[in-house]
């Protein structure tokens, strides 16, 4: 069994210095690397993901906003997010959302600097690096063990018991056969790693590690396309996941 380790990068420069150090490595990371091809298409931007996310690294973030609430602006009532196919199937938010979880402004500043790392990006850019990126949504993982409830808050002050003991149902599905069934590996988690798991309302380590246990799903895959699927549009990304698989 490997040691637990962890690293925290508070800045992009560290981050971007991780990436494009030495390898191997297969990193889950929770952005979208992607956006919908309708709204590329719409945008009249570059079909390519290396087209358009160079596109996107040359916009200034208020340009980027204002390309996307343009397209937003010109769309019906109630349809006025376009979504990918990952999107639907992990049923998480938009990749174009800019508030309340701004995961455009998330992809709008991880995926140039994914480009310019000259990473293995599954599946937008296969590279043939060693270090291998995979787009992740620790949410997917949640859900198996939680449904809809809620494990982290994102003020202190709205932190719940309901909350801390979400955490340690969570946590302990780590070691169960059901994560196991689902990924074919279980997690083992010593006590001081539980206590710092399960005391933290944010939930930053616990997502990080439930993105781990997708990315290592991801690697046991690697000779299979890495678990993307046929039907997945290469440009627009992928959530790796089991889940992910097959259509509810």
């Amino acid at each position: 069994m490997q040691p637990e380790t962890s690293e925290t990068f508070t800045g992009f420069e560290e981050l971007e210095a991780f990436l494009t150090g030495g390898g191997p490595w297969v990193c889950g990371m929770d952005f979208p690397f992607g956006q919908p091809r309708d709204l590329v298409e719409a945008l009249g931007w570059p079909a390519s993901w290396e087209g358009y996310v160079g596109k996107v690294s040359r916009l200034s973030k208020d340009e980027f906003e204002d390309a996307i609430k343009a397209d937003m602006a010109s769309r019906p009532p109630g349809s006025k997010f376009r979504y990918r196919l990952a999107d639907r199937r992990s049923r998480s938010t938009s990749a174009m959302r800019l508030f309340r979880v701004p995961v455009g402004k998330m992809f709008y500043r991880g995926a140039p600097l994914l480009l310019r790392s000259g990473l293995n990006i599954e599946p937008c850019r296969r590279t043939g690096s060693e270090r291998v990126a995979v787009e992740a949504y620790p949410a997917v993982v949640a859900r198996r063990f939680l449904a809809k409830r809620g494990y982290k808050s994102d003020e202190r002050k709205k932190q719940t018991g309901a909350h801390t003991e979400a955490r340690e149902e969570l946590v302990a599905g780590l070691g169960s056969e059901v994560l196991k069934e689902a990924y074919g590996f279980t997690v083992e988690v010593d006590e001081a790693w539980r206590e710092k798991l399960v005391a933290d309302p944010m939930a930053d380590e616990l997502d990080s590690l439930l993105c781990a246990v997708q990315a290592a799903w991801s690697y046991t895959k690697r000779d299979e396309g890495w678990g993307v699927p046929e039907e997945c549009d290469r440009d627009e990304g992928w959530i790796l996941d089991p889940k992910l698989l097959v259509q509810d």
